[in-house]
């Protein structure tokens, strides 16, 4: 039995799409650490071709995903001298503009990032604000969550840093 009313919409008419995304990078000194497009003040930062931000990764691999575009290495590879030093944003609003032109819209995001140090709270607004004015979407449909690996494996050690991230893409100008 399904349950209908006449608001409902017909099955076929609904076309969510899901996506996670996964990164990790190592820790070097010397560099700064960028998460979310965010500067984070610490000692350390994320060894990568680019500006090696895990969570911008992460997400970008979540809705590739979702829209089945395949993976970051794919269209951002780091053997590409273009992309050296790329600021992670910029390419994750341009993965926004290949989902719309799908025909697929972010409908939100859900994030987290695994790092024994340095605290994140006090920068998960700013994070969260920015990343969702780069999708182009709601702040409250960004949501970042930080903990630790309570000091267990290389992120434990403080050898790095990761993120996950989920992505619910929803038909363009549809509200689901």
């Amino acid at each position: 039995m399904r349950y209908t009313s006449q608001h409902s919409v017909p099955r076929e008419e609904i076309v969510l799409r899901i996506g996670q995304g996964f990164d990790f990078h190592a820790l070097k000194a010397g560099r700064r650490l960028v998460l979310g497009g965010i500067v984070i003040d610490y000692d350390k930062g994320l060894e990568g071709h680019s500006d090696a931000d895990v969570l911008t990764h992460a997400i970008i691999d979540a809705l590739l995903g979702g829209a089945g575009l395949g993976d970051i290495g794919m269209h951002f590879p780091d053997d590409d001298p273009s992309y050296k030093d790329a600021n992670s944003i910029d390419l994750l609003k341009e993965v926004c503009l290949w989902i719309r032109n799908r025909g697929f819209e972010v409908s939100n995001v859900d994030a987290t990032v695994f790092a024994q140090e340095p605290k994140l709270s006090p920068y998960r607004q700013a994070i969260e604000e920015k990343l969702a004015t780069a999708m182009g979407i709601a702040p409250d449909c960004m949501n970042l969550k930080a903990t630790t690996t309570e000091r267990l494996g290389f992120v434990g050690r403080g050898e790095g840093i990761g993120s996950s991230a989920a992505a619910l893409l929803r038909p363009a100008g549809g509200a689901v």
